[in-house]
């Protein structure tokens, strides 16, 4: 009697237990060979421009009620917005057909401009204090927000100085000078000064992902931790408002009727009632002046009232696939500026965006980090498309090369014939 088996050869795709069919889907989306590098370059351009798009359309929603109570055009913002996402796209463009090695050579004179910026908004007229930070320039109608450019500028100067330091870099003085000190503690301190705490946790974590990923030592990288996280704690409770915005956050009873916790109890309150598929574009109850500030900080609660958990996970993965582009285009770098600048930009932009959905959703106290690319803010949008430049620069360069061998293989293969 035959029977019927329908045996399929062992280690067939079919027989793979679950989990090894996983590491293997895994392992093909961590893949950094050259055959991705084109991927990754579309990746970080189309995903760029896709959330600054969104980025102006999230901000006509939430900033036009606010505009016209004010009795300015309700797209007095969004159009500011657009016009500085239209130039950082064009910068961005610009920038990626221009090599590392040019680019590179802006290390210098960026981390310069950026600590003289600095220096005027702390200790000079041109200081302009928004909300209850001195982190603005003012000259005349122009105004600017040199933190958010600091953070491209360390990040770019960390990666030059690693590099051409590289060989000494075993000894930890070499990695600590000049990229933590002076120049790190000089950038943070001038921030500080200016009492803006976010910005000052944004620039520490960019710190140590270039300590990290220049090699030092895991209990130095502790060491510094702890030392950053102090000084953060101190500038924190030497704020009164700063430190019962903590104490409000660690109390489990503090509601809607305090002050302290309004903001942060609205801003909840707008993203949860967004449920699945949110409340539909522009319809958002809460941005009528319930959400505070519904335009910058807390943008992502409006986009999540609206949008709905799949809004949401649409930015999230819009996130995700910017941060495995950076990623892999890392761990193809042959040089060490590539790597470390990656990993810089990485942590600012994805740090940063855990920072800011922490604050939304009551994880972490009100710390006042913008969400990148969906905030308003022309400086916030100007200085990440201008470090999307740099990203598509590189990613663009490993493009070209592979290309490059490709059409060198078959060359190669007439003569062996």
């Amino acid at each position: 009697m035959a029977m019927k088996m329908n045996k399929k050869p062992a280690g067939s795709k079919a027989e793979l237990p679950w989990y090894a069919r996983f590491g293997r889907m895994l392992g093909t989306v961590e893949n950094s060979s050259g055959r991705m590098a084109s991927t990754d370059y579309w990746l970080v351009l189309v995903g760029s421009i896709v959330l600054a798009v969104f980025g102006v359309v999230m901000v006509q929603s939430s900033a036009s009620v606010e505009a016209i109570a004010k009795g300015r055009d309700g797209f007095t913002v969004a159009l500011s917005q657009g016009g500085f996402a239209a130039l950082g796209i064009l910068c961005m463009l610009v920038m990626q057909r221009i090599k590392p090695e040019t680019l590179k050579r802006l290390a210098w004179p960026s981390v310069i401009a950026a600590v003289v910026l600095l220096f005027l908004v702390a200790f000079t007229p041109l200081g302009h204090t928004v909300l209850g930070n001195r982190n603005w320039i003012r000259i005349g109608g122009f105004g600017l927000q040199p933190s958010e450019f600091a953070k491209l500028a360390l990040s770019v100067f960390a990666a030059f100085m690693l590099e051409k330091k590289q060989h000494l870099l075993h000894d930890i003085k070499h990695l600590v000078v000049p990229v933590v000190a002076p120049v790190g503690v000089f950038i943070v301190g001038l921030i500080v000064v200016g009492k803006d705490v976010g910005t000052a946790l944004v620039l520490l974590m960019i710190i140590a992902s270039a300590m990290f990923l220049g090699g030092i030592r895991m209990k130095w990288l502790a060491a510094f931790s702890v030392v950053g996280v102090l000084g953060l704690s101190v500038a924190i409770f030497a704020s009164s408002n700063r430190r019962q915005r903590i104490l409000a956050w660690l109390d489990t009873d503090c509601g809607p009727s305090s002050d302290l916790c309004y903001q942060a109890s609205m801003g909840l309150h707008a993203f949860a009632s967004g449920g699945w598929f949110g409340v539909g574009a522009g319809q958002s109850r809460m941005k009528w002046s319930y959400v505070p500030e519904a335009q910058n900080d807390f943008i992502f609660s409006i986009l999540g009232e609206e949008f709905g958990l799949i809004g949401v996970l649409f930015v999230l993965v819009m996130f995700m696939l910017l941060a495995l582009a950076m990623y892999r285009i890392a761990a193809r770098a042959k040089d060490l500026y590539t790597k470390v600048l990656m990993g810089c930009l990485m942590s600012w932009v994805i740090g940063q965006t855990f920072v800011n959905l922490g604050t939304v959703t009551g994880v972490l106290p009100v710390i006042g980090v913008p969400l990148p690319f969906i905030s308003s803010g022309g400086s916030a949008m100007l200085a990440i498309m201008l470090a999307m430049g740099y990203v598509l620069s590189s990613a663009r360069a490993q493009k070209l090369e592979f290309e490059a061998t490709l059409e060198k293989k078959p060359a190669k293969s007439k003569k062996t014939k």
